[in-house]
């Protein structure tokens, strides 16, 4: 008896090691659902969307301009942030607020991206910290699953006049 309730144990922890790595395999490297909060992304994503991000992009390197990204944040490592694309490397950045007179302008470094929140005005973000390297990025939204009459994929930057194609 204490013999079949030790195997019957076992293997629900055999199991449940098992599904638990599948499950792990599956967030890491295919993609998850996240809870987007903060104004930083509006109009496109709202705070408390729910949006879908799938992982492999990033590690084929398929990250582009006007992607949208999850990312570890560069000021605190615990937490994730929600940014567009407007630069890759090597690409010219335009570096200050839309409101400055004066316009700055700077090249990404290698292995680095450029990102700005689509909420110009109430964003913390690559104009605040700089270019964030690329191994920070989790993975790239391209669906919006919440609230259901903004369900489908991500429209365009509102602000595409960023992206400098120097």
């Amino acid at each position: 008896m204490l013999r079949n309730a030790l195997g019957k144990t076992f293997r629900f922890l055999g199991y449940t090691v098992q599904y638990g790595c599948i499950a792990h395999c599956a967030f890491e490297y295919l993609g998850g659902i996240v809870v987007c909060s903060g104004p930083s992304m509006e109009p496109t994503i709202q705070n408390s969307d729910i949006v879908f991000s799938e992982n492999l992009s990033r590690h084929f390197y398929c990250i582009r301009k006007g992607d949208i990204v999850i990312v570890k944040s560069p000021n605190d490592p615990k937490s994730n942030i929600c940014k567009r694309v407007i630069g890759l490397e090597g690409d010219k950045v335009c570096t200050s607020n839309p409101s400055d007179f004066l316009k700055s302008h700077s090249y990404v470094p290698k292995g680095h991206v450029w990102l700005e929140g689509d909420n110009l005005r109430n964003s913390t973000d690559s104009r605040c910290y700089g270019p964030v390297p690329y191994g920070l990025i989790r993975g790239r939204i391209w669906l919006k699953i919440w609230p259901l009459n903004d369900f489908g994929f991500l429209r365009a930057s509102p602000n595409g006049h960023r992206f400098l194609d120097d």
